[in-house]
């Protein structure tokens, strides 16, 4: 089951964005719940002492106490891994919502269309995350490693190295043949030696891919247009 919490001050709002995420919920097929705040002080209460987890939040940026961007940075330590979708009039907060690791920026003036289309991608991203898993076997060893801990998967000799939330896990296989393994589209070469998983990517900056635990990674000329747009593509248009 999904959880899903919107937090709006207007109470209009916070019923057409919870009609919309129902609708997304059903034509996506997934099972949801979804809990509604007009005070941003009580979705803080709640998940900082109540420890309510969620996996996405739809957040209006322009709401009197706490704001949607100082709500998004300090739900961070609580729920790691939530997808925030903010809703806002003014677009220069955009810039910000990126620094901040934001799943998408949604206008207030387009708002039956694009947030429909981010709730579907972020549904789509959340099941994607939780579903697969890179299992490694040999005669004297089995580890499975689910791909949303999967950070970057780097050439080491004869072996590929699988650096994840956790450690660092190596098989003795090319990189090419444990790309193919996975098989999904949020893998991607950014150099020759090194594959990286673009839900864990924040920033692409000065030609390096910087990462949600700090880590920036060198992304070769020859793969930079292709890295940018595949970014693009996965991610959808946030802004």
């Amino acid at each position: 089951m999904l959880h899903i919490a919107i937090c709006d001050d207007d109470k209009h709002a916070v019923t057409t964005h919870k009609t919309i995420a129902e609708v997304c919920l059903m034509q996506s097929n997934s099972i949801g719940e979804i809990t509604t705040y007009t005070s941003s002080e009580n979705l803080l209460y709640d998940i900082a002492e109540d420890a309510f987890f969620f996996d996405l939040i739809l957040l209006d940026i322009e709401m009197p106490g706490n704001t949607g961007m100082e709500i998004a940075e300090q739900l961070k330590p609580y729920l790691p891994n939530v997808k925030i979708i903010f809703i806002t009039s003014h677009i220069e907060y955009a810039i910000d919502a990126f620094e901040l690791s934001i799943f998408r920026y949604v206008p207030k003036n387009d708002i039956e269309k694009r947030l429909s289309t981010a709730i579907q991608d972020a549904i789509k991203l959340i099941v994607l995350e939780e579903g697969k898993v890179y299992t490694i076997q040999t005669n004297s060893r089995l580890e499975k490693i689910p791909y949303k801990d999967i950070y970057y998967i780097e050439r080491d000799g004869k072996n590929a190295s699988i650096c994840t939330c956790s450690g660092i896990s190596k098989v003795r296989k090319s990189l090419q043949q444990v790309y193919g393994e996975l098989d999904a589209e949020e893998f991607i070469y950014i150099d020759r030696g090194c594959i990286v998983n673009m839900i864990h990517i924040m920033q692409i900056k000065n030609g390096l891919a910087i990462l949600k635990d700090g880590v920036s990674l060198p992304i070769s000329r020859t793969h930079l247009q292709e890295v940018k747009m595949q970014i693009n593509h996965y991610w959808g248009a946030h802004i």
